[in-house]
């Protein structure tokens, strides 16, 4: 279905159209993403908590822009399935949200995820969130799809934390209306919450799978079946990485070797087939002309 040539977002846009279930797991790495695209998934998801726990900080919007797009771009280069990036409020205010979306989509990304809160924001599931009006979040879901061609806009809304279901179906109204694509209403936490606001909103809708939260464990299916089309999973790999981490440290610590963990590990082998070793090792031949030296050796 997609070409060398298409954007992104057109991909996603074309998934969405084919009714296709599109689970996207949050990828924090080039590599991860890289995994992501080779175990068969149409999507991936670049999460602002994971990134921010990547940096060793919390999840309130104190990362830059800046920060964001230069390790989205490290994962727009490497890989070819639409990216979908959360950028929190969309990093300052109308204005400055043209930009976001600008310099987003000029590198690839196939959807930005905007929320309605107040910055700096708090983690979806956590207490004490605030909520800008649902005009100025208008405004700025608008103001993103003016400026963008290809690329998608999600428009995130916590409201129902913090003022109830209705108003966050009230509000994903007017967010449609200023042209979001998507809409991602967070922290349901009921199947009947969940199925009411899909039979109130008429647009393609998206669930967070994320563990520990507010959402109890619905498979992709279930989702699907309540009317969600694109499911995000967006720390489950790095959760489950530190885990794998931290035990392995402890041995190492403790017994002084890894050796228990070895047949738990990527092989060398798969790591290198993962980065695609070997085409950089042919490309290195090549253009230090060893193929030419040895053709014109086989002449003489």
């Amino acid at each position: 279905m997609k070409t060398k040539n298409e954007h992104p977002g057109k991909i996603l846009s074309g998934l969405i159209k084919e009714n296709k279930l599109i689970m996207s797991p949050g990828v924090m790495s080039p590599l991860v993403a890289m995994l992501a695209e080779k175990k068969g998934f149409k999507s991936s998801y670049f999460s602002g908590a994971a990134f921010s726990s990547m940096k060793g900080i919390p999840d309130i919007g104190i990362f830059t822009f800046q920060e964001l797009f230069d390790s989205v771009l490290e994962i727009t280069k490497m890989t070819t399935i639409p990216l979908i990036v959360d950028v929190d409020t969309g990093f300052g205010e109308v204005i400055n949200v043209t930009r976001t979306a600008t310099d987003l989509e000029s590198i690839g990304v196939g959807a930005i995820q905007i929320e309605d809160q107040v910055f700096p924001k708090r983690c979806g599931h956590l207490e004490g969130k605030e909520l800008i009006s649902d005009i100025d979040f208008a405004k700025k879901i608008y103001a993103a799809k003016s400026v963008s061609k290809e690329m998608l806009v999600i428009a995130r809304t916590d409201a129902k934390a913090v003022e109830g279901l209705d108003s966050a179906i009230k509000r994903a109204k007017i967010y449609k209306e200023a042209g979001a694509d998507i809409i991602f209403p967070e922290a349901l936490e009921t199947e009947d919450e969940f199925k009411t606001f899909a039979d109130k909103i008429d647009s393609p809708l998206l669930a967070n799978m994320t563990e520990f939260g507010k959402t109890p464990y619905y498979t992709a299916d279930e989702f699907s079946n309540m009317g969600y089309q694109i499911i995000i999973y967006p720390v489950s790999g790095l959760r489950i990485a530190m885990n794998a981490i931290s035990t392995l440290f402890d041995e190492i610590f403790l017994k002084g070797t890894q050796l228990e963990y070895v047949e738990s590990m990527l092989t060398r082998k798969e790591l290198y087939d993962l980065v695609d070793y070997d085409k950089y090792v042919k490309m290195d031949k090549s253009l230090g002309g060893d193929d030419l030296i040895d053709d014109s050796r086989s002449e003489q």
